[in-house]
């Protein structure tokens, strides 16, 4: 028996031995219950466990059973509750059974969702929970089909349900956490596995589905989603003071790729397919800093063929947003951070959309390959550069790229299992704490490495061009395998097939499965015409201090005119080579410190990604007066890229520096994301 809340009504719920269900509840109420079965709170009495649920899904991070049945297309009719911090209606999920074998369920991923009722073909049917949520997966859905359903045939089943503010998916921002300071604000991340925090789905890669979407957010807020809106851009205003948008998105996804965003909105066109949405406040800023979009479009269909999703929008979400950029289909999420007022970060920009092609357009199976969507994109995105700004940008962007692959591994151990690029998930493994550069740049090199083996030039091979055929085997790739997925061992076959000598060199095995830094060094492969003048820059900075004793502050003839003819790229790789030196055990001194501040006035840069390097030096020199600085960032921003380095480096700046993580990351943990409040949480061991 379940508490029922005063002053409620409540809807129906069918029971059968066994089950587990909460009473809820009506949605237009203006509280919810929580789910039963929910990982971080329940309601009332707990009923008998459930049975152990026989799952058949072939992703090791889903307890659906994809693909006993698979779900092809959802129809979602919403509201948006800022309230109550829900979001809650329907989904219709149109399923077709697999080949093998009749299905008489279909289960579905949930994580933190109420689930009011199921009707599979217009019938009402009835559904249980997992009793006790897996603390990573979530709580299965079963629902129970009327009558077995044979291979091929095709069912509905609509899904009355509620997220609720622990939906880990979903992100709500009060008024003071935006730009504009006057509205509140929703946004998602659903990648790697919390679209199941957003609607009972088969939360796998593998699992495409296009989608339809009516959503209903109060006046005057706009409802954005990764899908072409259709109808009316500007509903008509309902009695109770709602508008409704509407959606289609015709090319299938993953549920990974759904997104939402509701918001005080607006847009400017900066290309034929292309604008960019933000709050009023930045959205200006957005439109110059992102003004490049056509031309990155562009060059990317040379590399990778047509781009099939018709609109490549931006949305320039708020500082809280965990990522650089989201792929989300024709609406690319964006952080604030690349706000720099000089488009030097448009790096960001050709790598979100490299991923229409690579982890959209073709998809990981499964979160074990995400070398697959990621070392892909690397790849294409410095092939865009290299297109526009030419081969020294390339092989700039490429060396910086093996030198944070380098430092990623030092830093986890060469022989920890996670800087393999095929790390194992079985067990419930969660992809989250996976995540890491080692998929983006070990799976850049591999394809650089792969290139340059059908390359009949046997001394100076350029990556950044590449060969002809190694180019035309890239865009068969994604004509291949468009709309579907791919496996490691799918593309080893495609590419035996392609180069059948070729492939007799490579050590798939080690490549694919060891683990610690590439079996190739591919670092003579790239041109360091850049990166040579920052690099040795560094290393001076380096030498004269290498014992970290203050035996001389500064380089002979060292000058504020030093970085004078410096992109902002080359700072970055500036500081970056400097950590990499003295980023460990070995720190700069404070003597040091002190005169690259003087000289340099790195703490007045813009650039975030300079600024976050520079804490990370001062912190770990022991520059108690950098604490204040860095707690700043922290708070201004919660783009895990920054925030991680910052609480790491404040922990291992000594006890003082570790108490102050803490307390910063305890007064501001709630204005953080909950995948990245999960991570720094780790990091802490908060």
């Amino acid at each position: 028996s379940w508490k029922i809340f005063p002053g409620h009504t409540t809807s129906q719920c069918v029971v059968h031995t066994e089950m587990r269900c909460a009473v809820v509840p009506k949605f237009g109420s203006s509280s919810l219950a929580r789910v039963s079965g929910s990982s971080r709170s329940r309601v009332s009495r707990k009923p008998a466990k459930t049975r152990a649920m026989a799952v058949s899904s072939a992703d090791p991070s889903s307890q659906s059973n994809y693909p006993v049945a698979r779900v092809t297309h959802c129809e979602f009719d919403l509201r948006v509750d800022f309230g109550v911090k829900s979001v809650h209606g329907t989904a219709t999920l149109e399923a077709t059974v697999g080949p093998d074998s009749a299905a008489e369920t279909l289960v579905l991923d949930t994580r933190d969702l109420v689930i009011e009722s199921c009707t599979v073909d217009g019938v009402s049917t009835t559904f249980q929970l997992q009793a006790e949520p897996h603390p990573v997966m979530g709580a299965s859905l079963t629902i129970f089909l009327p009558g077995p359903k044979l291979p091929g045939q095709k069912f509905s089943a609509a899904i009355k349900y509620a997220t609720t503010p622990e939906s880990s998916g979903l992100q709500w921002l009060r008024p003071e956490q935006t730009a504009g300071g006057k509205h509140p604000y929703l946004f998602s991340q659903f990648q790697a596995i919390h679209a199941r925090s957003f609607f009972p789905c088969q939360d796998c890669p593998s699992a495409k589905m296009t989608y339809a979407a009516r959503v209903a957010t109060p006046a005057p807020l706009v409802a954005l989603m990764s899908a072409v809106p259709v109808g009316d851009p500007t509903p008509p205003l309902s009695d109770d003071g709602f508008r409704t948008f509407s959606f289609t998105q015709t090319v299938p996804i993953p549920p990974y790729l759904l997104a939402i965003a509701v918001g005080n909105l607006e847009s400017r066109d900066i290309g034929p397919r292309s604008r960019v949405w933000s709050e009023p406040e930045t959205v200006e800023a957005g439109e110059y800093e992102f003004g490049e979009t056509e031309d990155f479009l562009q060059a990317a269909e040379k590399v990778a063929g047509p781009y099939v999703w018709g609109r490549y929008d931006l949305l320039l979400l708020p500082p809280s947003f965990p990522y650089g950029g989201m792929e989300n289909p024709c609406l690319t999420f964006v952080t604030p951070t690349l706000l720099a007022g000089d488009r030097s970060q448009a790096n960001v920009i050709a790598h979100e959309i490299a991923h229409s092609w690579s982890g959209n357009l073709v998809t990981n199976a499964t979160w074990e390959s995400f070398w697959l969507n990621e070392g892909f994109t690397v790849f294409i995105e410095r092939k865009i550069m290299f297109s526009m700004y030419g081969k020294a940008v390339f092989d700039f962007a490429a060396i910086g790229g093996l030198l944070e692959l380098k430092e990623t591994v030092d830093r986890l151990g060469k022989d920890h299992v996670h800087t393999a690029l095929t790390p194992k998930l079985e067990g419930g493994v969660d992809p989250d704490d996976v995540f890491s550069k080692v998929p983006y740049e070990k799976g850049f090199v591999f394809l650089v490495y792969l290139e340059r083996i059908t390359s009949l030039v046997t001394d100076g091979y350029d990556a950044a061009s590449g060969t002809p055929e190694f180019g035309a085997f890239l865009k068969q790739h994604f004509e291949k395998n468009k709309f579907g997925t791919v496996t490691a061992g799918g593309f080893k076959a495609s590419y035996e097939a392609a180069f059948p000598e070729a492939s007799k060199k490579v050590d798939w095995e080690t490549w694919l499965f060891a683990p610690g830094m590439p079996p190739v060094d591919v670092g003579e492969y790239y041109d360091d015409v850049l990166a040579k003048a920052s690099a040795e820059l560094a290393k001076k900075w380096h030498l004269c201090d290498v014992l970290g004793m203050g035996s001389s502050d500064r380089p002979a003839l060292a000058s504020a005119d030093d970085l004078a003819e410096f992109t902002a790229a080359q700072v970055d790789h500036f500081l970056l080579v400097l950590l990499e030196y003295r980023g460990g055990s070995h720190p700069l001194s404070l003597q040091v410190i002190a005169a690259l501040e003087e000289l340099y006035g790195l703490s007045s840069s813009k650039n975030s990604e300079i600024s976050c390097k520079w804490l990370q030096l001062r912190l770990g020199a022991g520059d108690v007066t950098a604490f204040e600085p860095a707690a700043a960032a922290v708070r201004a921003a919660g783009r895990m890229k920054f925030l991680r380095p910052l609480y790491r480096s404040l922990k291992r700046s000594g006890p003082d520096g570790e108490a102050f993580a803490r307390k910063t990351f305890a007064e501001t943990r709630g204005m953080y994301h909950p995948i990245a409040e999960k991570m720094v949480a780790a990091d802490l061991g908060a």
